[in-house]
């Protein structure tokens, strides 16, 4: 980056926005009829750059006090002690004694001890995240630290499945992970269809069109993230579906296709084609979107949806279904609400990715929080699994542990990515842990088996709201380790430069604004409560890679500041505002007596009012907890200028971590993907792509060769940029 272009990158800062704006804004998400909102769209579109992604879906409570340890020590097993940890901020002695009420089941006898490994990770990337772990990591060594640089284009493709939303087609934002498996790498688009093609020329093998509806029915965008698949432990030699690719859609069908073939797989549900809308019973007004491609453990397909629930106080409730990999047969259904209150509520869905022990037969849900997403009047009642991190048992659903991480959620703080697997070291013992990243900006570290926790989570006083007829959770968990990603204690400082460039409007704001830390209720007066961090989150749904030789994790994350504010009925239809994207903006929370509006906190040029760094890569020492490193990643981009590298950019998408001590990582507004060295943090190789690179990257070996592929499909979270690019790089031969 030369002087004189940050220069000309800083004048167009203050000539004009840094984010996304008013004239960025979709398309409104197309909704069905029955589901026409109660006002009409508006007229003064927010700043809003930076919204909730999918369906931020729910949230709820045990507020009589929350369970700190989610097994009962006569379930636990008694495996996996607290380690020993420094002492932990001062508490207020009059916090709530923690429940000790148990959501959990007893561990199932059958169950393999400690001495289990997570899932050995292999030469492909058959996967969402490489593995079911969750971990993101690739054995292969080929590319390092030192011949990095060298690293050159293999191939690239563009697929044409794109749209900017300025036509018939709602805007695409895709955000696939490719699957390497069956020496063919397979990808999913936002027009829902699949291809195939060879790992090391980009040839196209087959495509399969779904040729399903292209429209925004649950969400303001076409979206994808891609494939799943699975293959038989035998396959017989010339038959038909031993190795399945499954792709879902917005309209909820799931379809599997032969991997060799991509025909359809006959005795896979009704010709290959699994109607999951068909469980949609309670509140159907919005199809389960299947964007997140399902979760394969053994021969079980495992599905989550998203949904829409900040239109709404009445969802469809966040039902997990399995089914036979082959046969699409329903095996077990978990639900997340009791059944007593689903007509009244909704979501506490599973619409990210999910992880798992393969070895211990246990899948881990991230769950996210109960419609409406602000206001929780409807729903005062306990939702143990809403916001939680839950452990099921996956042959059968049943609950083997379960940490609710929000207790009666009402700031859209879903658990939004899958929990990653670790085996660590901690005082010399070795201790199968799990990771839980949060929107929050905390890593919850618990013993995977039994969701206990490895270093103290505590349970401390949170301000209550005065809302009426709103019920508030009086205390919520913290980890003590690892830190917080960011301090959640206080907004950030006002960023003079913005504040300045627009005549003192981010000061007159945050003097306008509630905050008395991140759990400040929703209200009505002022501007309304300050969210920080925001309802798209410190860490997204990239989550959390993990280098299991050295016990390193590292991880990405947003510095955003949004604002909440609850509107009576009467001066919300007064008002009169319009939605913004995604979540953001104006919405009815249609059967609640409020409606919300949520606005990124900008000056009218679109600057960003607080102060930058506006986003961060780290890593972390995982057998102490502690930070190794942590620095400004990505540049903050618009119209094609660049910011200065200090301030970073706020990211969407993961890391992935190699044996060869590299992090590729894409996720921020440049466009740019990047290879950091993982022991020092330096940057050490870059490519620019043409839209944001929001999917975690894929890392594969093919006829000796390795490779790195990573789809550039924006999301317009970050900025107003589509794409419908796979760049696959490698070593030259």
């Amino acid at each position: 980056m030369t002087s004189l272009l940050r220069s000309t990158a800083l004048l167009a800062l203050l000539a004009g926005p840094a984010f996304a704006q008013q004239a960025d804004t979709p398309t409104p998400p197309a909704q069905p009829e029955s589901a026409a909102p109660e006002t009409e769209a508006p007229e003064t579109p927010p700043p809003g750059a930076t919204a909730t992604e999918e369906g931020s879906e729910t949230g709820v409570s045990t507020e009589e006090g929350p369970a700190r340890d989610a097994v009962s020590p006569e379930a636990q097993g008694a495996e996996a002690p607290a380690a020993e940890a420094p002492a932990a901020e001062a508490q207020d002695d009059s916090a709530p004694e923690p429940n000790a009420e148990t959501i959990n089941v007893e561990v199932p006898a059958a169950r393999p001890s400690s001495d289990a490994k997570v899932p050995t990770p292999g030469t492909g990337w058959p996967s969402f995240h490489g593995q079911v772990s969750g971990a993101k990591y690739s054995p292969l060594g080929q590319i390092t630290p030192e011949n990095v640089g060298d690293m050159e284009l293999a191939w690239r493709v563009e697929t044409g499945d794109v749209s900017d939303g300025s036509g018939d087609l709602p805007a695409t934002v895709w955000s696939a992970t490719p699957i390497y498996a069956n020496d063919t790498l397979y990808i999913g688009t936002p027009f829902y269809r699949v291809l195939a093609l060879d790992p090391g020329t980009g040839e196209e093998k087959w495509s399969f069109d779904s040729k399903s509806t292209l429209e925004a029915l649950t969400q303001p965008a076409l979206k994808n993230r891609g494939v799943a698949y699975w293959e038989a432990d035998d396959p017989q030699e010339g038959a038909a579906c031993q190795k399945i690719v499954y792709l879902g859609t917005m309209d909820a069908r799931l379809f599997a296709m032969d991997a060799d073939t991509g025909a359809l797989c006959e005795d896979f549900a009704d010709g290959g084609v699994l109607d999951v809308n068909q469980w949609n019973t309670v509140n159907d007004r919005w199809p389960l979107s299947l964007l997140q491609p399902p979760t394969i453990v053994g021969d079980h397909v495992i599905i989550g949806w998203a949904g829409n629930d900040w239109d709404w106080a009445e969802a469809p409730p966040g039902s997990v279904f399995s089914v036979d990999a082959q046969s699409g047969e329903l095996e077990w259904t978990f639900d997340t609400i009791p059944e007593d209150i689903r007509a009244k509520t909704g979501t506490a869905n599973v619409w990210t990715a999910m992880s798992a022990d393969e070895e211990r037969g246990i899948v881990y849900l991230p769950v996210a929080s109960p419609s409406p997403n602000y206001w929780g009047g409807n729903r005062t009642e306990d939702i143990p699994y809403a916001t939680s991190t839950t452990a099921l048992d996956v042959d059968t659903g049943e609950v083997i542990w379960s940490r609710q991480w929000v207790h009666h959620d009402i700031w859209d703080y879903d658990i939004n990515s899958a929990p990653t697997l670790m085996d660590i070291t901690v005082n010399g013992e070795e201790i199968p842990a799990l990771m839980q990243a949060t929107k929050m900006g905390f890593l919850f570290v618990v013993n995977r088996e039994t969701g206990e926790d490895i270093w103290p989570i505590e349970e401390r006083p949170v301000p209550a709201g005065t809302i009426e007829g709103e019920r508030y959770a009086p205390t919520q968990p913290f980890p003590t380790i690892p830190k917080p990603l960011l301090d959640q204690s206080r907004l950030p400082d006002v960023w003079k430069l913005a504040d300045l460039a627009s005549f003192g409007e981010c000061s007159e704001l945050w003097s306008k604004l509630t905050y008395d830390g991140m759990y400040t209720a929703p209200t009505t007066e002022g501007e309304g409560a300050g969210a920080y961090p925001n309802s798209a989150g410190v860490v997204q749904w990239g989550g959390v890679g993990y280098d299991p030789e050295h016990q390193i994790a590292v991880v990405n994350l947003s510095h955003v500041v949004q604002y909440i504010k609850l509107w009576s009925r009467e001066d919300y239809e007064a008002e009169n505002g319009e939605a913004g994207v995604g979540e953001s903006g104006f919405h009815p929370q249609t059967g609640a007596p409020y409606g919300m509006s949520l606005k990124t906190a900008m000056n009218r040029w679109g600057m960003p009012c607080w102060e930058p760094p506006f986003g961060e890569l780290m890593a972390l020492d995982m057998t102490t907890g502690e930070t190794l490193w942590r620095k400004p990643f990505g540049m903050s981009q618009r119209y094609g200028f660049y910011m200065p590298e200090a301030w970073g950019s706020p990211t969407i998408g993961g890391p992935a971590i190699t044996a060869g001590g590299l992090i590729f990582i894409g996720g921020t507004m440049d466009g740019m993907v990047r290879a950091y060295n993982l022991q020092s943090g330096e940057e050490l190789w870059s490519d620019l792509t043409e839209a944001p690179s929001v999917s975690n990257p894929a890392i594969y070996e093919h006829d000796g060769q390795e490779y790195v592929a990573f789809i550039s499909g924006g999301n317009s979270i970050l900025k107003p940029s589509v794409g419908d690019m796979i760049s696959v790089y490698r070593l030259p031969l």
